[in-house]
C-alpha cells in the first residue's frame, strides 16, 4: 500500500463539493480528489455510522438531508473531521479517502496484491499442465484448499488425486470449499443413468458441451463428479476452456462475437411435474461486467426455449454465430478428453468450463457429486490465497 500524506482538503466555493490535495508516495497527485458533501457524509466511518467489527452500515443514506454541508475541517494525524450541518461528527481516515476517490480514481497498492491469475488453455497447453492436487492435502490443511481453490480458479477445473470410493467422503471433500447448493436436482447427488429425474443427466446417452444452469437466473458455479463405479464402456468426459474459446471466436469471428454477446437466449427447465423453471431474464451466451471482461458463458443446447428476436436480421446472424462457435468449442485443439474413474474427483467452474459425456456408455454406471454457489466459492479462494486485512481495505 502506498504511503498518503495530505496538503490541503476544504470546500469548493460556491457547490456541493470538497476538494483534497495529496502527496502519494511523496508525489502529488495531478489533479484535486473532489467528493460530494452527501458522499463524504454518507461514508462515514465512527462508531455511530459504521460497525467495525460486521462492516455494515448503520446510517440511513435516505435520511441524510440532500442539501448537507460540512461546518468545519479539521486535520489531525492521519485523519480528517468534518462537523456537518446535521449536528453530525464525522471521521475519515485519510488513506481510506485516497484509495476510494472516484474523481479520480487513484491506485494507491500493486494491482497483483488482489489478482489471483487466470490461465486460459488448449488442449496441448492443459495436457502439459494438467492441475491436480492430492486428497489428503486438501482434506488435512488449509494450505491444501487454498491450492485446490486457486487451481480450479486458474484453470477452470482441478483433478482430486486419491479420494475414497465413497460418497460419504466425497460430500465432505465438496464442503472444504463451500456448502452444497440444493436444486431440484437435490442437494449431494448419487445415482445412475434410471431416468429418476427426467433429464438426460440421467440417462447413458451422449450429451454435447454445456454449461449447467443455464435456466436459472444464479447457475451453479462449481460442479464436482466422482465416478463410483462403471462396469462397461464408454461415457467419455470431455471438457472446453471457454474463455479461450471466446477469445479465439473474437479474434477470427468478430461479428459473431457481438452476436453471442447482445442476442439472449431464453432457457427452461420443465421435465418434472413440479418443476417449472426459468431464468428471471434472458442472458446471452457471453456475458460481461460493466467493464466489459467476460465473466460467464451460459451455453447448454438441450435447455435452450424458443428464441424471439427483436431484430429479424439478428436470426440468421445467431445460427452463423452459434455455428462458429461450435467450430471452435469442438475442435481437436480445444475439447480435451478425459476418462473419470474411480479414486479421482473432477471439479469445474461451471461459468467458464464446458463439460460433455462424449459418448454413450454401456454397463452400470454410479456417479455423485454436487454444485457450489460461484460466490461462496469466490469467497473461499479469496480468503484462502490473499491478505483479509487488504480485501477489507477494498469495502
Amino acid at each position: 500500500m502506498s504511503k498518503v500524506e495530505i496538503i490541503s482538503f476544504e470546500v469548493v466555493s460556491g457547490t456541493d463539493k470538497c476538494s483534497g490535495s495529496f502527496l502519494v508516495d511523496g508525489v502529488e497527485v495531478t489533479s484535486k480528489l473532489i467528493s460530494h458533501h452527501i458522499w463524504l457524509r454518507d461514508h462515514c466511518h465512527c462508531t455511530s455510522c459504521y460497525h467495525g467489527v460486521t462492516r455494515q452500515r448503520l446510517q440511513n443514506s435516505c435520511e441524510i438531508p440532500r442539501n448537507i454541508a460540512p461546518i468545519s475541517i479539521s486535520v489531525e494525524n492521519d485523519f480528517i473531521t468534518i462537523t456537518w450541518t446535521d449536528g453530525h461528527e464525522g471521521e475519515y481516515q485519510i488513506l481510506w479517502l485516497v484509495s476510494h476517490s472516484y474523481f479520480p480514481k487513484i491506485e494507491l497498492r500493486n494491482p497483483k496484491q488482489l489478482t489471483l491469475p487466470r490461465t486460459l488453455w488448449n488442449v496441448a497447453k492443459i495436457k502439459a499442465e494438467l492441475p491436480t492436487v492430492d486428497y489428503n492435502s486438501v482434506i488435512e490443511s488449509e494450505k491444501g484448499v487454498a491450492e485446490w481453490c486457486s487451481k480450479i480458479w486458474e484453470y477452470g477445473f482441478c483433478l482430486v488425486e486419491n479420494v475414497p470410493v465413497s460418497p460419504e467422503v466425497t460430500e465432505k471433500l465438496i464442503e472444504r470449499i463451500a456448502f452444497i447448493r440444493p436444486t431440484h436436482y437435490g442437494g449431494f447427488w448419487d445415482f445412475t443413468a434410471d431416468l429418476k429425474v427426467n433429464d438426460t443427466a440421467y440417462t447413458d446417452i451422449a450429451i454435447p458441451l454445456h454449461t449447467d444452469g443455464t435456466y436459472f437466473t444464479d447457475p451453479p458455479g462449481l460442479q464436482l463428479f466422482h465416478l463410483l463405479k462403471h462396469t462397461g464402456t464408454g461415457g467419455v468426459t470431455t471438457l472446453c476452456d471457454s474463455f479461450q474459446a471466446a477469445k479465439f471466436l473474437r479474434e477470427k469471428y468478430p461479428e459473431s462475437y457481438d452476436t453471442l454477446s447482445r442476442v439472449l437466449v431464453p432457457a427452461h427447465s420443465a421435465g418434472e411435474d413440479s418443476t417449472f423453471i426459468q431464468p428471471s431474464y434472458p442472458r446471452p451466451i457471453l456475458c460481461h461486467d460493466n467493464k466489459g471482461e467476460l465473466i460467464q458463458v451460459r451455453w447448454n443446447i438441450s435447455d435452450r426455449s424458443t428464441l424471439q428476436f427483436d431484430d429479424p436480421e439478428d436470426v440468421p446472424r445467431f445460427y452463423e454465430a452459434i455455428g462458429h462457435w461450435n467450430e471452435i468449442i469442438e475442435s481437436e485443439k480445444n475439447e480435451f478428453y478425459h476418462t473419470l474413474k474411480p479414486g479421482q474427483c473432477l471439479i469445474f467452474d461451471n461459468w467458464r468450463v464446458f463439460h460433455s459425456r462424449r459418448n454413450k456408455f454401456t454397463g452400470e454406471r454410479r456417479m455423485c457429486g454436487g454444485y457450489i454457489n460461484h460466490d461462496d466459492f469466490v469467497s473461499r479462494l479469496k480468503l484462502s490465497n490473499l491478505e483479509r486485512a487488504d480485501l477489507l481495505d477494498t469495502l
